[in-house]
């Protein structure tokens, strides 16, 4: 089994959610989660840089949004095949679009669902 290694801000009630999910679907244990506002586990590239974007290691390589997210799917087996899927360029790119939409708006939508509480609520 391989393992994955992801980063997401804490500080998103949005990010706490889908980690929260990610982490109840992970049954396995594959996946090991940074929370990268709490400063806890080692940043392997610009704490900035990972804040404004979703980052994970798989296989050794850094990749990020819609990559990353595709790489996290792939080691959950209910996820995998829309993970699979996301091997190709052309779902790829359309990920990355539709992941680059929400990043616009994803200031407004983190005041709607409000302050921080605990990962995995």
């Amino acid at each position: 089994m391989s393992r994955l290694e992801v980063w997401f801000d804490g500080d998103c009630p949005l990010c706490r959610r889908e980690i929260a999910l990610m982490r109840r679907l992970d049954r396995r244990g594959a996946i090991v989660f940074t929370d990268v506002a709490t400063g806890e586990g080692a940043c392997p590239i610009d704490r900035a840089e990972l804040l404004a974007r979703f980052h994970a290691r798989e296989d050794g390589r850094m990749v990020s949004g819609a990559e990353a997210f595709a790489a996290m799917w792939r080691v959950i087996p209910v996820l995998a095949p829309l993970g699979q899927l996301a091997r190709n360029r052309v779902v790829l790119a359309g990920l990355e679009r539709l992941y680059g939409m929400f990043l616009k708006v994803r200031p407004r939508l983190q005041r709607a669902f409000g302050p921080r509480g605990p990962v995995g609520a």
